[in-house]
């Protein structure tokens, strides 16, 4: 296995990995599954067009569970891709 070497910016590095098949630098049979249970998926605003009602029970609902109307949404979501 060759020695990956040090880089000076994080663009060095990627420049490097661009041109380089990581194979030769690391043997991935010894690889072992990690867990970030603190890492956030990264989101993307969207624009969301719902009729007033709609949205007037959404938030009702919300509050009742005392929750933003907007998680709420997101777990209906969830809920109907799982399914």
């Amino acid at each position: 296995m060759k020695t990956i070497p040090e880089f000076s910016t994080e663009e060095e590095e990627q420049i490097f990995w661009e041109n380089h098949d990581s194979t030769e630098f690391l043997d991935w049979k010894k690889a072992q599954l990690v867990k970030l249970p603190n890492l956030k998926k990264s989101t993307k605003t969207i624009s969301l067009r719902l009729p007033a009602d709609m949205l007037e029970s959404l938030k009702i609902r919300a509050n009742a569970m005392d929750i933003p109307y907007q998680s709420l949404i997101k777990m209906f979501l969830q809920k109907e891709l799982r399914s």
